[in-house]
């Protein structure tokens, strides 16, 4: 009955396009996301590499040798 009233075909369709746009939309968020952890570990590396020269300059002080 509800395949004769209804039809098989539109019912598919929407399912197929819901579950299509939940993909399209997760796949957005996790490009974002990617991203942001991308732009963190870069952050991270940052700051590294700036207490690396800080800590470089103090010592370099501390002994008055100049560094390489």
């Amino acid at each position: 009955m509800f395949q004769a009233r209804f039809g098989v075909l539109p019912l598919f369709r929407t399912v197929f396009l819901t579950a299509a746009l939940l993909g399209v939309s997760a796949g957005l968020s996790a490009c974002n996301t990617i991203r942001g952890a991308g732009q963190d570990v870069s952050s991270v590396g940052h700051d590294v590499s700036r207490g690396a020269r800080v800590t470089q300059n103090a010592i370099t002080r501390a002994t008055s040798a100049s560094p390489n």
